[in-house]
């Protein structure tokens, strides 16, 4: 890949499983990682599940390739896709993958493409198999991407399921003072957990959760860069404090025999 170009990626979308309201979030989404060269979704569009997408293929310049569904049960859609994407990975043009589907059936293929050295980026609903999400480089729920996402997004009650997430992340990153860079804590929190995503907890940045989580001292450096480390807990002893004063406990006098 020439440094003065973004990378080159093929969109694949499983129209069966993948709702046509995330379209316009999706490629806003792909556009922050690179050039979306191939855009193709297939499915059955003669049926009411996929018909929705025919809405929103020419605005996005997508691709459709139709498959009828001969015999109840067998996935047309599927086969086809894991076909294109293996001649499209052999044919070495493209830095990465995009594979927009909840279906677990995509674990496999995920993982052939990244053992060619291709990033793959999944894009499924959060009820999509761990299996696929950690099969993936990065895995982005498709309930972030649509424009009521800031309404929908449960984040009082996901607040308490991200902060052990943060704690184990910061646990296993070794500074001499506790300090660590905002931008270097990202990318350890995306490299242990593919499907991380700030908006999953009702924040647009990192930094607004790390802030708002209440576990982190944060500052900027002279250099205007962020970093945070984990704050002590008030039970914990202050060195500099004085010590408290010990308590004589009285004595009862003996009582006579």
């Amino acid at each position: 890949m020439r440094e003065d170009r973004p990378a080159r990626l093929a969109v694949l979308i499983d129209a069966d499983n993948a709702s046509a309201q995330i379209a316009d979030g999706l490629f806003q989404e792909i556009a922050t990682i690179g050039e979306a060269s191939v855009r193709r979704i297939y499915g059955d569009f003669s049926s009411s599940r996929s018909r929705g997408w025919t809405e929103v293929l020419s605005k996005h310049a997508i691709i459709p390739h139709q498959q009828f569904a001969y015999v109840t049960g067998k996935n047309a859609s599927d086969i086809a896709l894991v076909i294109d994407a293996m001649d499209l990975l052999h044919s070495g043009r493209f830095d990465g993958f995009c594979l927009v589907s909840s279906d677990s059936d995509f674990t496999r293929l995920a993982a052939r493409i990244r053992e060619h050295g291709i990033d793959v980026y999944g894009f499924g609903e959060q009820k999509t198999p761990e299996s696929f999400r950690q099969a993936c480089r990065r895995f982005v729920y498709t309930e972030n991407l649509r424009a009521d996402a800031a309404a929908a997004t449960p984040a009082i009650e996901q607040a308490a399921s991200v902060e052990p997430m943060l704690r184990q992340v910061m646990d296993q990153i070794e500074t001499d003072d506790g300090w660590v860079a905002l931008g270097q804590f990202g990318q350890r929190l995306l490299n242990r957990f593919s499907d991380f995503d700030p908006r999953t907890y009702g924040h647009k940045k990192l930094s607004d959760l790390v802030r708002d989580s209440g576990l982190f001292d944060l500052e900027k450096t002279p250099g205007g860069m962020l970093r945070l480390r984990l704050r002590a807990t008030s039970s914990a002893p202050n060195p500099g404090a004085p010590a408290a004063p010990k308590r004589r406990s009285r004595r009862k006098p003996a009582t006579p025999a």
